[in-house]
C-alpha cells in the first residue's frame, strides 16, 4: 500500500462532531475506531484506557478485531508495543521484521500485517493508546502520522472531559437527591 494521504480535514470535522455530541465514552470511542477504520481502508482499530493501577491497557472499543484476538491476554504495560512509556508513535510496518510485539502469534493468526500504536496523552501523562491494524504491510504516510498524533490528542481531551462530565453529572444527582431527602 502506498504512503498516500488517507486523513483529510472532514475526518476532523467527522471526529470533533462525533465527540461533541456524545457525554458517553464508550459510544465516543466505538464511533471513532468504526471511522477510522473506514477513513483508512485497515483491518481494525481499538482505543484503549490506561488502568493506572494495574499498569495494563483497558479496551475503551475495538472493531475489526474478533473476540479470540481480543482476548487473548492482559495489555501489559511495560510489555506492550512501547509508545505508552516512550510517549512516541509506534509504526509497525511489517510485524514480520518486529520483536516488539507481546502476542505476535496471535497478531499473525488474526491477519495483522502492520501496526500503528499512538499514545493518547492529557497534559504530558499517557491515559491510552489508539491501535490501528492493518491487514497488508502499511507505508503510512508522515502526514496520516501527525493527523494520528492530533486526532489522539483529541481523544485524550475528550476521555478527560467525558470523565470530569459524568462525575459531575453523579455528584449532581447526589445533592439533588439529599436535598431532596431532607
Amino acid at each position: 500500500m502506498d504512503a498516500d494521504r488517507k486523513i483529510d480535514i472532514n475526518i476532523f470535522k467527522t471526529v470533533t462532531r462525533s465527540i461533541a455530541q456524545s457525554n458517553d465514552l464508550g459510544i465516543m470511542a466505538d464511533h471513532l475506531s468504526q471511522l477510522l477504520i473506514s477513513a483508512l481502508e485497515i483491518k481494525g482499530c481499538t482505543l484503549f484506557a490506561l488502568n493506572p493501577q494495574t499498569k495494563e491497557l483497558e479496551v475503551l472499543a475495538s472493531s475489526g478485531m474478533s473476540i479470540q484476538y481480543m482476548n487473548k491476554g492482559p495489555i501489559v504495560f511495560d510489555k506492550s508495543i512501547g509508545c505508552i512509556q516512550t510517549k512516541d508513535t509506534i509504526v509497525i510496518k511489517d510485524i514480520e521484521a518486529t520483536d516488539v510485539l507481546q502476542y505476535p502469534e496471535e497478531a499473525r493468526q488474526e491477519g495483522v500485517a502492520a501496526i500503528v500504536s499512538i499514545p493518547i496523552l492529557f497534559n504530558k501523562d499517557t491515559i491510552g493508546a489508539l491501535r490501528l491494524y492493518h491487514y497488508e504491510t502499511w507505508d503510512i504516510s508522515d502526514h496520516d502520522v501527525d493527523s494520528l498524533l492530533l486526532l489522539a490528542e483529541i481523544i485524550g481531551l475528550a476521555m478527560v472531559y467525558t470523565r470530569l462530565s459524568n462525575s459531575f453529572q453523579s455528584i449532581q444527582g447526589i445533592i439533588s437527591e439529599t436535598l431532596m431527602t431532607s
